[in-house]
């Protein structure tokens, strides 16, 4: 499954449907085929990012390179190269960012 991110502010950004709802929960919202950050709740749906971001680039810190796995577990019981936190939520704090400063929503499954 595909999960697309989209706001009147700028560019869609998509997710594999764990990913998003990962992104989701990050942002304090209930994982669903629909939702919304409405304007009121961007700066907090920001703030719970920027946090989850932090706790994983210290993570990452207290890893050796060669710690990390090269691979994670994809949707479909497969396999997929791993990618961070940080890179995967990264496009995400900037669409958030980017409404908050056009005062416009985020919106998933519409």
């Amino acid at each position: 499954m595909i999960v697309t991110f989209k706001s009147a502010a700028c560019a869609d950004v998509i997710y594999f449907g764990d990913v998003a709802k990962r992104m989701m929960e990050l942002m304090g919202k209930e994982p669903g085929e629909k939702g919304i950050v409405t304007v009121e709740q961007l700066p907090a749906a920001i703030a719970q990012l920027r946090a989850a971001i932090a706790a994983d680039k210290e993570r990452h810190r207290r890893h050796v390179l060669d710690d990390e796995p090269g691979t994670e577990a994809a949707e479909n019981g497969g396999s997929r190269p791993h990618v961070s936190l940080t890179q995967r939520a990264l496009p995400l704090l900037a669409m958030l960012e980017e409404s908050l400063a056009e005062k416009k929503p985020v919106v998933w499954g519409v």
